[in-house]
């Protein structure tokens, strides 16, 4: 992506100073080992800037191509890949899955009770883009279903062909259509769909289609051994109060795959430039750089708010938030009490990455750290919501 003066698109550089003081101290001695930040406007990067370090020893300076776990960052990705087969006549949003996966053809319920019993709708694509699919997500009530799934073990599988097999044995905690719960599970199904309707390996298929066309050349679900060194570190806070490599196989073998199989949901490594070129193409309606990805209007409804048949229509997470095609939508950034936009779109990964597109303001901001956090301890301040404040302060009239 083409560079450009902040002041000539928009943004203060000066207010721009108060984000760089940000994120010196938030890296300094006592605090994440490091950081990759990215602000692009009107198309042009005006910051992308890496503080701290790469490893743990505080050795290695982080570089701004350094390679993240973008973990649940990859779901927008997943569900991008599907609406490339929508616009394809491939399928559409209210096909029951169980056209293309029979094994879902008679989904069973178990909600808050011993005994079983048959869903009172078909799972839909829609459902499984926008977490309405019933699948147990950690909402009360939702224990016995997760024990059930948790005994079948999808996790398990060696291929997405598997894992859905798996998973198809469990039952649903929630009719389809009646709860926003967050998963996994249903990203997985619609990779696995991905598979079925075009012909090729799920993994092939990004490749082919999206990360080469859009020049994403370090994302994938493995990372080649001649750039392995550029993986950063995964960190979690230790009982000690110190942070520590997490205990997971990927810290142990940094770039090697993060699932057995190519996880939709969460197994893409990626770095702040790679990302910004998919966000990009989204701010852009579906085109970048001269490759169509996807046509305008799936762009705008992939963008738009789909929990409209629930009362309130908003995500678990957020009474100001819906659910896109693949991530969040502010409703009322009032409510929600953070500086944005309304249609603003975006979601994060597990390991404290997140991104940020906002159409209004023809803006998009990534941020980019490795740390695990835990709830059980105390642990190092959450960045994203005081990050993306200071990326909104810069905006100038």
């Amino acid at each position: 992506m083409p560079v450009a003066a902040p002041e000539r698109q928009g943004y203060s550089a000066q207010r721009l100073q108060r984000l760089h003081a940000f994120m010196r101290e938030a890296t300094g001695a006592d605090g994440y080992l490091g950081g990759v930040v990215l602000i692009a406007r009107n198309g042009r990067v005006v910051d992308w800037s890496a503080y701290g370090y790469r490893d743990l020893a505080r050795s290695e300076p982080l570089r701004r191509d350094d390679i993240f776990r973008i973990y649940s960052m990859s779901k927008t990705v997943t569900s991008v890949a599907v609406l490339m087969l929508l616009e394809e006549g491939r399928l559409t949003l209210d096909d029951p899955v169980s056209r293309y996966l029979p094994e879902f053809e008679a989904p069973q319920v178990l909600a808050g009770g011993a005994v079983a019993r048959p869903a009172q709708r078909p799972i839909t694509l829609r459902h499984l883009l926008t977490h309405t699919a019933g699948f147990p997500a950690g909402r009360p009530g939702d224990e016995a279903a997760g024990r059930a799934q948790t005994l079948a073990d999808p996790h398990g599988a060696r291929d997405l062909r598997g894992f859905v097999e798996r998973l198809s044995r469990a039952p649903l905690a929630a009719d389809p259509g009646t709860r926003f719960g967050y998963d996994g599970a249903a990203t997985e199904v619609l990779a696995r769909l991905v598979e079925v309707r075009s012909g090729q390996s799920f993994e092939a298929f990004l490749q082919q289609r999206l990360f080469a066309p859009l020049g994403m050349r370090d994302t994938g679900f493995n990372v080649p051994a001649a750039q392995r060194s550029r993986v950063v570190d995964i960190t979690t806070m230790g009982a000690d109060g110190k942070l520590r490599l997490d205990d997971g196989p990927s810290a142990r073998e940094p770039g090697a795959p993060l699932n057995a199989y190519p996880s939709g949901a969460g197994g893409l490594y990626s770095t702040a430039g790679d990302y910004a070129r998919f966000c990009q193409m989204l701010l852009n309606g579906g085109r970048l750089d001269g490759h169509t990805v996807l046509g305008r209007k799936t762009v705008e409804l992939m963008l738009r708010n789909h929990l409209t048949m629930l009362d309130p229509p908003v995500n678990q997470y957020s009474d100001a938030e819906g659910f896109g095609l693949g991530g969040y939508v502010v409703l009322d950034p009032a409510r929600r009490g953070q500086l944005g936009s309304v249609g603003q779109f975006g979601w994060s990964g597990a390991a404290s990455t997140s991104y940020t597109i906002d159409p209004q303001e023809r803006m998009l901001a990534i941020l980019m750290l490795q740390h695990l956090p835990r709830e059980d301890r105390a642990d190092l301040p959450r960045l994203a919501k005081r990050y993306y404040a200071l990326v909104y302060q810069g905006l100038t009239p």
